[in-house]
């Protein structure tokens, strides 16, 4: 298979599982993708990212490596390091908007030069977010680099004191303005943002309702003004090129109706979005007439080193 940089990649390793919180997805995304780059007529090795990774990698000589991890290691920029020293062409972002994007405060100082919306944070030792109200409720403390909704406190109005963090928790935690509304999502592949997808759950849109069976519907394209998806769409192409991001990445948002245009927040950018049945990413693709196959084909076609 030729490579949009010209080169040929007939044999791919894809990269899943790892030492992440979110393991289980990335495997998950893992099989996926292996399966459809089979049917694309690609040869794929399927390795689950562990210590030993580069003496794998050395000893199956991929021409190009498809990344379908997530969270650290995977997502943050050291898997993307790790390839770059060995030379093997991957998919997805490079390095440095790996690192900037899974770095979910310093992303935001990024996307607020740039004009885009963000919600009120700042970087609380967990100690003191766990001792006190680190600003008035209502608000939201989560790690500053993972992903997934993994370890995320809502704290509401009405709460008496801070949240009880549990031990998932790092020794720095973001404490960040809750933003109400509906929760909005939009993909971007290469260089074109596909369209808005409305979240719906019965409650927070954590790690469960992102990833059971039945915990979330998607309204695709979502039922919005014209002028919101527009919105949204701009704002994670921006998003998107800001960080450097290549490849494919998932802009999530935070919209509160009753603000209007105003209420429109840019919560946070996904470089290694999930791939699995009830992934975001492969929907959206799928209503903008690109199949699953397609999709990780383009991927791989887009695999290169220097990115």
């Amino acid at each position: 298979m030729a490579g949009l940089s010209g080169r040929t990649f007939p044999r791919v390793a894809v990269l899943k599982g790892g030492p992440s919180a979110e393991r289980e997805v990335s495997l998950s995304s893992g099989r996926e993708c292996a399966a459809a780059l089979r049917d694309e007529g690609y040869e794929v090795i399927e390795l689950d990212a562990g210590p030993n990774l580069a003496a794998r990698l050395t000893e199956v000589r991929p021409d190009a490596v498809f990344n379908a991890l997530h969270g650290r290691w995977g997502e943050d920029g050291c898997v993307q390091g790790l390839l770059e020293w060995m030379r093997l062409p991957y998919t997805h972002s490079g390095v440095l908007a790996s690192a900037l994007a899974m770095d979910k405060q310093r992303s935001k100082q990024i996307f607020a030069a740039a004009g885009l919306p963000v919600a009120e944070g700042r970087l609380v030792p967990r100690d003191e977010a766990a001792r006190a109200h680190a600003m008035e409720p209502p608000y939201v403390v989560k790690p500053n680099a993972e992903g997934s909704s993994v370890g995320v406190y809502l704290v509401h109005e009405a709460a008496n004191g801070p949240p009880a963090l549990g031990p998932e928790m790092p020794e720095t935690v973001l404490v960040e303005r809750f933003v109400p509304g509906r929760e909005l999502t939009v993909t971007v592949v290469g260089d074109r943002a596909l369209t808005v997808t409305d979240i719906l759950t019965d409650g927070w849109y954590d790690y469960d309702a992102k990833y059971r069976p039945g915990g979330s519907r998607h309204v695709l394209p979502a039922d919005i003004p014209g002028e919101i998806a527009r919105a949204c769409c701009d704002h994670a192409l921006t998003a998107h090129r800001v960080l450097g991001c290549r490849g494919i990445s998932r802009a999530d948002f935070r919209w509160d109706e009753a603000r209007g245009p105003d209420g429109l927040i840019l919560l946070e950018i996904n470089t290694q979005p999930g791939m699995t049945p009830t992934s975001l990413v492969p929907e959206q693709a799928a209503h903008s007439g690109m199949g699953f196959g397609p999709l990780c084909r383009f991927l791989v076609e887009d695999a290169s080193c220097d990115r």
